[in-house]
This record gives structure tokens, C-alpha cells and sequence, in this order.
């Protein structure tokens, strides 16, 4: 059977992606980059905001239009918390909620009977993630969160934590590592929640898998900024764990960090900021900010904008706010109007485009070892285009001759101009 895997939103649904075409590969199954080729098609949703909502039911009408004779499999935050809504869609033939996740692969090809059936197990270099044109690999290593954030939706549709053994990472990572998997990225719910079921934490995980594990490049999702412990700096002493993190947060104004139920204050914040910066050579800090959450008056934007301005961050997720039914948030009164949030929206996207540039001029001269990665078209020139991303997650671009290939190669690169959206550099051979 062909199966076609197609996600939104967050780089956990992307991990269970991973996870699924592994299991179906071992049943039998193919797994296809094309959709229009597959017999079996699964979505995993996602509804972290009502634009993620409308997204998700848009891309299960579009995929059943696109192959109406494939059956059709969906997953994820949207259907968990609509569930009736989503059965009813077009096309869908299986709803399986986040709960029955893990048994998702075993559930479809029990419920969705197939005249097609495997003729012989695929070989194991027939690998999904090359398959599906990877280097890097996500890897799921918790579900679940314990906290309350006012406008997540997330927490309700992805229930209680839960950790997995960091035997079973390990010997996961190892197995992509030997498939030729470069870098693995750490992902959950609740990242710096790791372990908090199983008598164990983030930071043990880590060192286990320095330790246990000979991958070149390991990274961290996103971990909110509360969760870093004492001594968590000192983990990126070995240059195999990335100089990047992922800190949400969210709002740059205290009162409305109140309102959000967030635990990490301003200052607590930029101290962290500061600390990584002193400890870490060239870190990289990224971050999501909502704007217009309820009751954001024109004296708070201003505040949350000259302190994420101050923080000089890479790279900035950018939401609009949107009231999500089940969260304290949609409640609250003062809602901030359309016009107003979309010019807030302008703004800080204009700002994190400078800030993006400011940080790009900031690493030219220097030298890295880039992992390569996709290639794009041929060039005036007649070259070929490539792009791939530092140990600091900048993006960078280089362009090589035609019909060779530097993919899933680590090279160092002499970082040489700033454009729009990555830096051109030159490689060292």
C-alpha cells in the first residue's frame, strides 16, 4: 500500500510524522512524497489558532479533492477537540484522537480495510526520512502539559505529561544516525517538562545521549524559559548540542505575561538571554510573541515592543491573537480590535526583519560548519543553488556546480554577505 504523511503546525506533529512512516514502512507499506499515488492518506492537524482550525480542515478538503479514492486518516489537535466536526468532513474515513496516537498505524490498517496488502516488508535503508528529502530528524521524547497558559488550546487537546524512556530515545537516535540521519531535534508539549513522570530531567536526557549516542548534531525544540535549571548553560560545552534555543515569550509587558498565566517575568527573561549570550559563543535566540492578547492596551505594546527590540532576537514566531472556545483567554474582556493587532503585526514583523539583518551582519567573516541540505533550481550563472543552516540555526545559502551534490554533508563555510532571508557564504574544501 502507498501512504501518503502531510502535517501542520508544530515540530511534535512532525516527529509523530516520523514515527508513523516508520511503523508502516515495517507493516509493509510504502511510503510516497505523492499524494495523488497513495492508497492511504494521513493528516495530523493541528489547532493552535483559529487560523491553524481553519487550515487544517481547508487541507483535508483539498488532499480528498486532490485523490478521492484514498482513504483518509486524520489526527491531531484539531480533531481531538472537534472531533464531530472533523468525522464529518469530506473524505475522512478515520478520526483518531491525540490519545490513540501512538496506535495509529495498527488502528488504520485494522479499521480501513485495503485490497492492497504488502507483498514483502520494505528494506530497512528504504528510510522515510530520506525518502521525504531529510537530513534532520525530529524526535518525540514527551507528550502532554502540566501548565495553564491562558490562551492555549494545546494543553486541552494533548492532555496529561508523559515521558518516554531515555533507553528508547537513545536507541532511536542511534538508529537514525546509522540510517545517516546528521541531527535530531528534541520535541514535546512540554519540553522542559521531560522526565517529570519518570523520576528524571531534560538535562539528564541530554547528557545521556551525548554520552550514548555518536550523532553529530543534537537540538532543542522550543523550552519555555521557566523550565532552564540552574547549570543548564555549561550543557553547550559540547559542540555537538546545537548553540540555538527556542525561548518563548510571548509578550514583552509584565501585566500582560499576568494575564497570560506566564511564570517567567521580563527580567527573569532577559537575564536568561544575557546569561546564554556571556556563556555560549555566537548563541541564538528565537522566540514567539502574541500580539493583541485581551485587554493589550496602546501603553503595554509599547513596552512588549521596546524590550523584544532590546532582546535583539534572530528569528520571531509572530501570532495575532485569536480567542480559542476552552481557554481562560476567550473569556477575558477588552478585546483588542482586527485593525489594531494587524498594525501591532506590522510592526513587529518590520522590527524582526531588522533584527534578522542586524544578527546576519553580525556573523559575517565568520566561519562554520553548515549542514547542507535542500537544492534549489540552476542559476543565470548555470550553478545550482543550496541551502542549509549553521550551528546557531542561521541559514545559509551557497551555489555548485551542476550534477554534483554537498547534501547531508557537514562543511565549513567562510560566511561572506547578508541577503533577505539567509547569508551567502563560500565552503572550505
Amino acid at each position: 500500500m502507498q501512504v501518503h504523511l502531510k502535517t501542520l503546525g508544530c515540530r511534535l506533529n512532525e516527529a509523530e510524522l516520523e514515527t508513523w512512516a516508520q511503523e508502516f514502512q515495517k507493516a509493509g507499506h510504502t511510503i510516497t512524497p505523492e499524494q495523488q499515488n497513495a492508497n492511504l492518506i494521513v493528516i495530523n492537524s493541528c489547532a493552535v489558532t483559529q487560523e491553524a482550525v481553519r487550515k487544517s480542515r481547508q487541507l483535508i478538503r483539498r488532499i480528498h479533492r486532490s485523490n478521492p479514492e484514498a482513504k483518509l486518516v486524520i489526527s491531531g489537535c484539531y480533531v481531538t477537540l472537534n472531533p464531530d466536526e472533523a468525522a464529518d468532513l469530506l473524505g475522512v474515513d478515520l478520526v483518531i484522537s491525540n490519545k490513540d496516537k501512538d496506535s495509529l498505524v495498527s488502528l488504520s490498517l485494522a479499521k480501513l480495510s485495503t485490497d492492497t496488502m504488502p507483498a514483502m516488508s520494505t528494506e530497512p535503508s528504504e528510510f522515510s526520512l530520506f525518502r521525504r528529502g531529510r537530513q534532520r530528524a525530529f524526535i518525540k521524547v514527551q507528550d502532554g502539559c502540566r501548565y495553564k497558559c491562558t490562551f492555549c488550546i494545546v494543553t486541552v487537546a494533548r492532555g496529561q505529561e508523559v515521558s518516554r524512556p531515555i533507553s528508547a530515545i537513545i536507541e532511536e537516535i542511534n538508529h537514525l544516525h546509522q540510517e545517516g540521519i546528521q541531527e535530531v531535534i528534541l520535541t514535546g508539549v512540554h519540553l522542559g517538562g521531560y522526565g517529570s513522570d519518570i523520576n528524571c530531567h531534560l538535562s539528564m536526557l541530554i547528557t545521556q545521549i551525548l554520552e550514548q549516542t555518536t550523532i553529530p548534531r543534537l537540538r532543542l525544540g522550543s523550552l519555555e524559559p521557566w523550565d532552564l535549571p540552574t547549570g543548564f548553560f555549561t550543557l553547550f560545552e559540547n559542540s555537538r548540542l546545537m548553540p540555538h534555543l527556542h525561548l518563548p515569550l510571548q509578550s514583552g509587558c509584565n501585566t500582560v505575561l499576568q494575564r497570560m498565566a506566564r511564570r517567567c517575568k521580563t527580567e527573569q527573561f532577559a537575564q536568561l538571554v544575557t546569561q546564554a549570550r556571556n556563556q555560549i559563543k555566537d548563541f541564538n535566540i528565537s522566540t514567539d510573541i502574541i500580539v493583541g492578547f485581551p485587554g493589550e492596551t496602546e501603553q503595554e505594546w509599547q513596552q512588549s515592543y521596546q524590550f523584544i527590540k532590546a532582546m535583539n532576537f534572530a528569528h520571531i514566531h509572530i501570532f495575532s491573537y485569536s480567542p480559542r472556545n476552552g481557554t481562560h483567554a476567550a473569556k477575558l474582556p477588552n478585546a483588542v480590535t482586527t485593525t489594531i493587532k494587524k498594525q501591532r503585526s506590522q510592526a513587529l514583523h518590520k522590527l524582526a526583519k531588522e533584527m534578522k539583518q542586524k544578527t546576519y551582519q553580525q556573523h559575517i567573516g565568520k566561519t562554520f560548519p553548515v549542514l547542507w541540505e535542500s537544492q534549489h533550481q540552476l542559476t543565470e550563472q548555470g550553478t545550482v543553488q543550496v541551502s542549509g543552516y549553521t550551528p546557531n540555526y542561521l541559514r545559509v545559502t551557497t551555489e555548485i556546480a551542476p550534477f554534483t551534490t554537498i547534501e547531508n554533508k557537514i562543511i565549513n563555510c567562510h560566511l561572506v554577505t547578508a541577503q533577505d532571508d539567509h547569508i551567502a557564504v563560500t565552503l572550505h574544501h
